[in-house]
């Protein structure tokens, strides 16, 4: 389809400050026109009354397990999960096998999510060879390769060693890139289960205090400044993080933090039936640590909203809690977990909802033409969805391989109608478009 008209959607546009009904017209990939009673003789109209229509999702962290576990997911399953979720842009963790450590790897995702056409899959490239914490990785090779690495992570570990890291963020800085760190002192985290309280007291598990996270993010944020490189935070979950990154903002520091949908909604509680689908890396935090979160997002401490998707097979989470690997998936239930229990908790509005789920995210990566603006000669990324439609999550309808979700079974509000990538819509009425999945 080439012409494409949205008729009547609410547009919610951040990066233009619109929030208005309005019709979309998209041509050849791009936004054509945005107005009232748009009219076109040879394009195809989408009614979209009572739904709203805004930039395409963007998440600066998913897992795609490609190569290594394509058991898990793949480049192809997990763009068909984000193109169902509402998403035009993904960002790939390099926790892979082999690790995406260098330019072939990095290159080799990024061409699989170009073949799969769904969505723009950017890779991120290891900080560490192996993520070994050792030695650095081939960083400038991955920035001027053809995959334009823009964000370093040794994600599933943090770089232990402060000198080394410091190298890193100096070289990072040189290419103008992100450096992301997963905040954890390990020698405090080692061998922890959940977060450590009242509940992992209760279950017997060894707990994960969140000092780790806070006494690791202050090393990070002090190197940040030491080097001035951009600094992203990932996946933070405690209330001390959220005060640490307030303050390094309030200096003036290139600093930009995301949190999950699960670590806004869901609390160390979750595990009291040892379900290893609340297991996470970082843990389920505590009922004043999820409130400290909310209001992060709220006033702007917190830049984006990021699923950390991360599939794993049944075998894997079907066994004892110890040995089960931490993470769930995200990128099909975001969009609805936000809206039903942050934006239908009166947290954010609905366009603040846009801004760290899309503009925010696009931001923090550096990434042209996704988050908006959606205006006349921009590549046509949208999304169009309904906030009050409801549905029941079910894994048996789920794009991605795994199904490792809390959410299943769960009533939510917010359905994904359409999506569209590069002006082609490759989410029609809820559905795939037929071959979207490769």
């Amino acid at each position: 389809m080439d012409r494409v008209l949205f008729k009547g959607a609410r547009l919610i546009d951040p990066a233009s400050r619109t929030d208005e009904t309005a019709d979309v017209l998209v041509v050849d990939g791009l936004v054509q026109d945005v107005g009232k009673k748009l009219t076109s003789s040879d394009a195809e109209i989408i009614d979209c009354d009572g739904a709203v229509i805004a930039p395409g999702l963007v998440d600066p962290h998913v897992h795609l397990r490609e190569p290594g576990r394509e058991d898990e997911e793949t480049v192809a399953s997990g763009s068909a999960a984000a193109a169902c979720g509402g998403f035009t842009a993904i960002c790939a963790m390099p926790n892979t096998d082999p690790v995406c450590d260098n330019a072939t790897v990095a290159e080799k995702i990024a061409s699989r999510g170009r073949a799969a056409g769904l969505v723009e899959v950017l890779p991120a490239g290891a900080i560490t060879k192996g993520l070994l914490g050792e030695e650095l990785a081939s960083i400038g090779e991955m920035t001027v390769s053809s995959a334009r690495v823009r964000l370093f992570t040794d994600d599933g570990r943090g770089v232990q060693d402060s000198r080394l890291l410091r190298r890193a963020m100096e070289y990072i800085k040189g290419f103008d890139a992100v450096c992301a760190e997963h905040c954890e002192e390990e020698t405090l985290s080692h061998a922890g289960q959940m977060n450590e309280g009242e509940f992992s007291s209760m279950l017997g598990l060894k707990g994960i205090p969140s000092e780790a996270e806070e006494i690791a993010l202050a090393r990070d944020l002090a190197l940040a400044h030491l080097t001035g490189v951009k600094f992203h935070a990932l996946h933070v979950s405690t209330a001390g993080a959220v005060e640490l990154i307030r303050a390094a903002k309030a200096r003036g520091a290139r600093v930009t933090a995301e949190v999950t949908p699960h670590h806004l909604v869901l609390t160390d509680a979750e595990l009291v039936g040892y379900d290893t689908n609340y297991k996470v890396n970082p843990p389920l935090r505590s009922s004043a640590d999820v409130e400290a979160l909310r209001v992060g997002l709220a006033d702007g401490t917190i830049d984006a909203i990021a699923t950390d998707h991360a599939p794993h097979s049944s075998e894997e989470k079907e066994t004892e809690f110890e040995q089960a690997p931490p993470g769930m998936l995200g990128l099909e239930t975001s969009l609805a977990v936000v809206l039903t229990e942050i934006v239908g908790a009166g947290v954010i509005t609905l366009p603040e909802m846009v801004e760290r789920m899309s503009t925010g995210p696009s931001r923090v990566l550096g990434l042209g033409g996704h988050g908006g603006p959606v205006t006349p000669g921009e590549p046509a990324n949208l999304v169009v969805f309904d906030p009050q439609g409801q549905w029941t999550v079910d894994p048996s309808r789920f794009a991605s391989l795994s199904a490792n979700s809390p959410w299943i079974g769960r009533k939510l509000k917010g359905a994904v109608l359409h999506t569209v990538f590069q002006g082609r819509l490759t989410l029609r009425d809820g559905e795939l478009m037929q071959g979207a999945l490769v």
